[in-house]
């Protein structure tokens, strides 16, 4: 039996932790984990917005893609297949002419759009000082051009 050990919160000592216990939870830090795929879906550009535009409640294909101003349709499509196919996005197609396809959160979608949520709203709140950051940035890499053509 493969064990590793890490120190769990319900014991003062480190304890072996069994394998079926880490694959449960997963390992992100591991290359073939395969929680990587899920955060690649979500944490995606598409994927995040998906998520936010699905907090307001049921959208068709058509109202996501207005409201996610730059996606393509390709993109919308597949973050939409990535996203339901992760358990997160529910699609549904009605049967009606011409074919009317809605898609909303899951349970576990809206836990991941809380979640993906504060993220954007700390990037949103932190812009101005990542801006200065860019700035600083450019800056700096331009007096040392100018240092560097001047010789």
């Amino acid at each position: 039996m493969s064990t590793s050990r890490r120190l769990r919160p319900d014991r003062a000592t480190t304890a072996p932790v069994p394998i079926s216990e880490r694959l449960q939870r997963g390992d992100l830090m591991a290359e073939a984990c395969p929680s990587r795929q899920v955060l690649k879906h979500v944490t995606s550009r598409w994927g995040v917005l998906v998520l936010m535009a699905l907090e307001g409640g049921t959208r068709r294909f058509s109202e996501l893609r207005r409201m996610i101003g730059g996606v393509s349709e390709r993109m919308l499509a597949q973050t939409l297949q990535w996203l339901e196919g992760d358990g997160l996005v529910d699609r549904v197609a009605l049967a009606v002419v011409p074919p009317h396809v809605q898609y909303s959160l899951t349970p576990l979608g809206r836990e991941a759009a809380k979640r993906v949520r504060a993220l954007a709203d700390w990037i949103e709140i932190s812009l101005p000082r990542i801006a200065r950051t860019w700035g600083e940035r450019d800056d700096a890499r331009s007096r040392a051009e100018a240092k560097r053509d001047s010789r």
